[in-house]
Order: structure tokens, then C-alpha cells, then sequence
């Protein structure tokens, strides 16, 4: 239940659940727009006669735009179209002294009708292209209207249904969204095992450590026993003004038995806390005939420890061991142990032999020198 990569595979049942909601509005939605869909016949054609009236339209605006411009330029030179004027001749001429003779004056007449009819009929063709040019703008003006309307139709034909291939593909896409939507499920259904094994796991642990702390209260004269013991070992290193006793309980996994002695926390007591606890396991598994009749310890059980406190808990551990028939057994080093001699305990009569002595300069150990 607790491994990572299930947990990522499979994940929970509340974020499947939501996963689940957003699957099921894009199938409805699929679903929706496959029931409202239908197949135009002549699809692509339909296409290509929307694609060629766009076409068509744009080019009618393009010529607009020319012939309006073409408009203005018409509009423009009709304005600035005038009648000639020859008669300031006649004034130039007297203001020189020069009298024109009469046939001159018709030759101008002559110039004067030319170009007045020239002007007329300047302004003539001018009106014709303007009045063609209008006729054209408002011709296509209404073919673009009937294009407008016919490709409005097409495109309202192609946007209530399609070809047969975009029928296809919805229904692909809507097939491959069920297929998350059932992949989707199937993890909710291993997410809900899990979670529904963990509830009874949960359940069946608080049951096991009810079941435990019953046994515990029918077991209490064993735990009084154990407790008076390690608070008498205790006391034998610390004196009676150091409160000290066993704390059992029922653990989530397991029994849980904690030695506390009431002090600030260093690494000497620390070291007499476990030394205590294991002589009272040992004696107390001993008695009820469930452990053997020896303890042992290595030297590091005495790292830190005050002399006082390692010489008072080697007597303490003679006397109960001698008294529970039992025996003790640690490996020390030597200044250690003369600590402890020298504060009063006898080890003598507790050394086993051979004595090691690779510390010396003649020592060794079956033959053989260590150096250090």
C-alpha cells in the first residue's frame, strides 16, 4: 500500500474520481456531436464552390476598388474641364498697336468652335465612363450580394454536417476517450481494493493492540516485577533520588518497552539505561524459564560512563547474578577496570583466563603482535 510506484500507477480513488467526471463531459460532448451530425452529400464539391465563391468575391471587391478610384479620377477631370477662351487675343493685340485683319478673327472663331467642340465632347465621353463605371460598381454590387447569399447557404450546409471521413474520426475520438474512461475505472476498482485493504489493515491493528494492552493488564504483576528490579538496579548506581522505571505499552507494530531513569539525557546514563534494562530482561526470562542463565556485554557498554557508576554496576551485576544463579559476562579494557578497582570492586576472582595481553611490549595474542 505504501509503495511509491503502485501509488503512481494506480493512484487514489478521490483524483480518479475527478478524472472520471472530466472523461465523462468530453464523451458526452463526443456523443452529443455524433448524434447531431450528419453526411452532406457532395461534401467536397460543396467545398470547392465555397472555396471558388470566396475566391470570386474577393476579386469583385478588387475591381470595386479600381473602378472607385477610376470614379474619382472621372469625377475630378469633368471639373476641370472648361471652355476656350480666344477673345483675350484681340486685347493683346490692340495693347500692341496691331489691328488683326478679319480673316484672322474667323480663323480664330474657327480655333474657338474646334476646341469648344473638343471640350463637349471631352465631357461627353467623360459622362459615358462615369455612368459605365457606376453601372459596373452597382452590377457587381449585386452579384457580390447573390455570391453572399449563396455562400452563406453552402457554409451553413457544411457546418451542420460533413464528409464521411470527419464522421469517422469522431467516432475514433470518441471510441479512444471510453477506452480512457475504462482504464480510468479499472484503477478506481484497484485504488478502492487498496484503500479498502488498508481500513481493514488499519482495523485489524487497532483490534491487535486493544488485544494487547487486555494482555497487558492481565500481565501487570510480571510487569511490577520487571519495573522493581530495574528500579533497584538503578538505585544501586544512582542512588534513590533518581526515579526510574519500565514504560510498556502497545506499539502500532509491536510491543513497546521503554527503560526511562529520570535525568538530563547524557551519554554515560544512557549507556547504564540499557545495562539495567538488559540484566533485568535476562534475570526476569531466566526466572520464568525462557532465557539462558548468562549475560553478555562488550566493553563498548561503558563508553562515557562515570567510574563510580561502572564500578557500582560491576558489583551490581555480581550480586544479582550470584543471587539469580547466573552469570555475567563482559569483555573491558584494562583502564577501565582499574577504575573500578580502585574505587573498591575485586575483579580478581572474576577473571577468566588467559588474560590478553597485546597491549604489552612483550604481549600478543596466540603468537601473534597487533600494532595499535
Amino acid at each position: 500500500m505504501k509503495d511509491p510506484i503502485l501509488g503512481s500507477v494506480v493512484g487514489n480513488a478521490a483524483d480518479l474520481r475527478g478524472e472520471m467526471s472530466i472523461q465523462n463531459v468530453k464523451i458526452a460532448e463526443l456523443r452529443r456531436q455524433l448524434n447531431s451530425f450528419r453526411v452532406v452529400p457532395q461534401y467536397e464539391s460543396l467545398k470547392q464552390r465555397a472555396d471558388e465563391l470566396t475566391r470570386h468575391i474577393q476579386e469583385l471587391s478588387t475591381q470595386d476598388f479600381i473602378d472607385q478610384r477610376n470614379l474619382d479620377h472621372l469625377d475630378r477631370a469633368v471639373e476641370e474641364t472648361i471652355d476656350p477662351e480666344v477673345r483675350y487675343l484681340e486685347q493683346v493685340y490692340d495693347q500692341l498697336g496691331v489691328a488683326l485683319p478679319e480673316q484672322t478673327l474667323r480663323q480664330f472663331e474657327d480655333v474657338k468652335d474646334f476646341h469648344a467642340a473638343v471640350v463637349r465632347n471631352r465631357r461627353t465621353y467623360l459622362k459615358d465612363e462615369i455612368e459605365a463605371t457606376r453601372n459596373n460598381l452597382e452590377r457587381r454590387r449585386l452579384e457580390r450580394a447573390r455570391l453572399d447569399e449563396e455562400q452563406s447557404r453552402i457554409l451553413g450546409e457544411l457546418s451542420e454536417g460533413g464528409a464521411l471521413e470527419a464522421l469517422t474520426t469522431l467516432q475514433k475520438a470518441l471510441a479512444q476517450e471510453e477506452a480512457k474512461l475504462g482504464a480510468l475505472q479499472h484503477r478506481l476498482e484497484a485504488a478502492q481494493t487498496v484503500e479498502a485493504s488498508s481500513r481493514e489493515i488499519d482495523a485489524a491493528r487497532v483490534d491487535l493492540t486493544r488485544a494487547v494492552t487486555i494482555d497487558l493488564d492481565e500481565r501487570q504483576p510480571q510487569i511490577d516485577e520487571a519495573t522493581r528490579l530495574f528500579h533497584e538496579l538503578v538505585s544501586k548506581l544512582y542512588g534513590n533520588d533518581r526515579p526510574a522505571y519500565l514504560s510498556v505499552q502497545a506499539g502500532p507494530s509491536s510491543l513497546k518497552i521503554t527503560p526511562r531513569i529520570l535525568s538530563d539525557a547524557s551519554q554515560g546514563i544512557n549507556k547504564m539505561s540499557i545495562f539495567c534494562f538488559d540484566l533485568t530482561m535476562a534475570v526476569i526470562a531466566h526466572r520464568g524459564g525462557r532465557g539462558p542463565d548468562f549475560l553478555v556485554h562488550d566493553s563498548h557498554i561503558f563508553d562515557g560512563v562515570d567510574d563510580r557508576q561502572l564500578a557500582r554496576a560491576l558489583q551490581a551485576a555480581v550480586e544479582l547474578t550470584e543471587s539469580e544463579k547466573m552469570q555475567y559476562i563482559v569483555t573491558i579494557n584494562e583502564d577501565d577496570l582499574s577504575k573500578a578497582e580502585r574505587l573498591g570492586f575485586k575483579p580478581e576472582p572474576f577473571i577468566i583466563e588467559p588474560r590478553l595481553t597485546d597491549g604489552a611490549e612483550s604481549g600478543g595474542l596466540f603468537g601473534f603482535r597487533f600494532d595499535h
